[in-house]
């Protein structure tokens, strides 16, 4: 019985606590009813929520990636100035970004699967290499565009689709595939998994890559919600990536998680943001309330794996 229960609450237990607080505020919030409110929500945390799945990735592997949110600026920058010399060239402006944020992806995972460098390590040098090449690139300065084509992918629900057509491919890609299965045994114990056949060093720089894919995709949805590509945006995106996987049940230690999970998890963050806003909560209290639900959901995972032993 004992057993049950603690499975019970690590597979339902942050769903629990989502529903919960939709529950207080809609009795302590009227702005918070409305679907106004509702839709408000996911397109804030489309951007975050790719950036998040990225992240569940990584994080399965038993690694991290810091570059996210540099990848962002990075990505509005390329795509920015090639929108901005010639409005009608877009996607070729969304291809260079993607693919630039790709190769950035497959250095950390050249270095952290070639090189044996702690994904730490790595991805903070990537992070501060991306960052310091969107200010080189842009010479400090954002790019403004006029393409309504372009504007019209970070307008109305077309974030929210593209972030829940993102949500269904890599949950697929996770849960009904062989490169899924891996991921999951790369991340239990890698050793193990080589000694199996599974090509553990090919699966980490796939791992890196997509996340870069999937940074550079987050990074054009921001910019064309602001009609911008900006060098300084995205700073600090990697710390809300970290704790939806995290809170949604992706072990820090890798080999346990799943995107329907980071799904919860970025909605709980989303959620939190937008009550406390309304119940016009300092910004700084909104930090430190974060980082105690960040701490709370690793808690949680350490005491229920001893549990369940």
């Amino acid at each position: 019985m004992k057993q049950s229960k603690v499975e019970f609450f690590r597979k339902y237990g942050i769903l629990l606590v989502l529903v919960a607080m939709w529950v207080i505020l809609l009795c302590v919030s009227p702005t918070f009813r409305t679907v106004n409110n509702a839709v408000n929500i996911l397109r804030q945390v489309s951007v975050n929520g790719i950036l998040a799945i990225a992240m569940t990735f990584v994080i399965m592997t038993g690694g991290i990636d810091l570059t996210v949110g540099s990848l962002v600026a990075v990505a509005g920058v390329i795509g920015g100035s090639i929108i901005v010399a010639n409005p009608g060239n877009w996607i070729l402006g969304i291809a260079a970004a993607l693919i630039v944020c790709a190769l950035f992806g497959a250095m950390n995972g050249f270095f952290v699967a070639f090189l044996d460098v702690p994904a730490f390590v790595a991805t903070l040098a990537g992070q501060t290499i991306a960052r310091g090449f969107a200010y080189v690139y842009s010479d400090g300065k954002p790019y403004t565009m006029a393409s309504k084509t372009f504007s019209a992918i970070g307008k109305g629900m077309t974030p929210i689709i593209i972030f829940l057509i993102i949500f269904v491919l890599c949950h697929i890609l996770l849960s009904m595939t062989k490169f899924g299965r891996y991921i999951y045994a790369t991340g239990g114990n890698s050793k193990a998994a080589a000694a199996s056949g599974i090509r553990v060093r090919q699966v980490l720089m796939k791992v890196y890559v997509m996340a870069g894919l999937l940074s550079g995709i987050a990074g054009i949805v921001l910019a064309a919600r602001t009609n911008s590509g900006q060098p300084a945006v995205g700073t600090g995106f990697e710390t809300d990536a970290i704790a939806a996987a995290v809170i949604g049940g992706t072990s820090m230690t890798g080999g346990i998680g799943t995107i329907p999970g980071t799904l919860v998890g970025i909605l709980i963050i989303g959620t939190l943001n937008n009550g406390l806003n309304l119940l016009n909560v300092s910004s700084y209290w909104q930090q430190i309330i974060k980082g105690i639900i960040i701490l709370g959901a690793v808690c949680f995972d350490i005491s229920s794996k001893k549990l369940s032993k």
